[in-house]
């Protein structure tokens, strides 16, 4: 007698809204921060101000550790492949700080016997992958019975206090490349409605899975002045983040943006996701004035899940930091912008 077939699952049924796309809306969380005390330590070299991607804790003169946590719904039916995005999102977080992460803490919840031990299995085994691929180890972990399934990572890692990068040191002059193509959110709404071609959803996974270390180290050879990891904010959104940390004006080239092959055909209503709404609430009056396309628009506010690093940078080491963008494996590196003295609006785009 044949074993019985074991049928896939579709991690996509235990979410309403999968990857960075779930976020709290931005103008929302930024309500809510403000009102909170700060903490008064010198050693706290970077702390929850400023939309940081990580917290900076420094240990000795040679030594800080960096922390972040990050978890979601699935984006992704593939448990595996939910796992390794998941995982490579949350080691995000430390890349864009110029640190290399060294541990990890699996974050999982999912509803009582669903999806079954051997999705669960799956999961962490893909975001092992992605955390072995980053030379670093998983320690352990948590669980909880939730409705839905979510999982992430708590990630620790180490930086030297005088390498550190946020995305408050923007400078008047600077160009800015960023290392992912966009729209990931919209690929993954056309997704699951079953209407995306195979290729464009292959390549929609593998810029997720793909790793921003070898864009951070890229980076921070090349002496950037300040980075950020493009998510649930949009690339609209994270430049606006930018600016307003830095004190500048980010303009953005929108004929320049890397995007994923194929994905003119996918931008429609039906496929976006509603954080392009609230992304761009957030940017609000911020924005200067432009007639943007339907398509821009989508573009410039889709919810992006483990996109890539926007990193600012002197304009002469620009073409540099592209070069070494690609040979360290990124998928894609382009200047999409400048950085400009601060104006009327934290954001303009031509």
């Amino acid at each position: 007698m044949s074993p019985p077939t074991v049928q896939p699952v579709d991690l996509r049924q235990y979410s309403r809204c999968g990857g960075c796309g779930g976020k709290l809306a931005a103008k929302t969380l930024s309500s809510v921060l403000c009102q909170l005390p700060g903490f008064d330590d010198p050693r706290m070299l970077v702390g929850a101000e400023g939309f940081s991607d990580s917290g900076v804790y420094q240990v000795s003169d040679d030594l800080a550790i960096v922390q972040s946590v990050d978890f979601f719904s699935p984006i992704v039916g593939d448990p595996h492949a939910f796992g390794r995005i998941a995982a490579t999102n949350a080691l995000s977080d430390v890349y864009a700080v110029g640190a290399d992460p060294c541990t990890a803490l699996n974050i999982l919840t999912c509803p009582q016997g669903e999806p079954g031990p051997d999705a669960i299995r799956d999961i962490l085994l893909g975001a092992s992958d992605a955390v072995r691929e980053a030379g670093a180890v998983v320690l352990g972990g948590h669980s909880l019975r939730d409705e839905e399934v979510k999982f992430g990572l708590a990630v620790t890692g180490t930086v030297r206090p005088t390498q550190v990068l946020t995305n408050a040191g923007a400078r008047p002059g600077d160009r800015l490349v960023l290392t992912k193509p966009l729209g990931v959110g919209m690929t993954m709404g056309a997704s699951r409605r079953g209407e995306v071609v195979q290729a464009l959803y292959d390549k929609a996974v593998e810029s997720m899975t793909c790793l921003n270390a070898g864009a951070s180290r890229a980076g921070v050879d090349a002496g950037a002045h300040a980075m950020t990891d493009v998510t649930g904010y949009a690339l609209g959104g994270h430049a606006f983040e930018l600016a307003e940390a830095s004190g500048v004006t980010i303009e953005l080239v929108l004929d320049d943006l890397p995007l994923l092959p194929g994905l003119g055909a996918v931008i429609k209503d039906e496929n976006l996701p509603g954080a392009v709404a609230t992304n761009r609430e957030y940017v609000g009056d911020a924005l200067a004035p432009i007639e943007l396309s339907y398509e821009q628009n989508a573009i410039l506010f889709d919810p992006q899940t483990s996109g890539g690093l926007l990193i600012s940078i002197a304009a002469e080491k620009a073409d540099e930091l592209v070069e070494r963008c690609l040979e360290n494996g990124c998928l894609a590196a382009a200047v999409v912008g400048s950085v400009e003295p601060r104006g009327e609006h934290a954001l303009r785009c031509r």
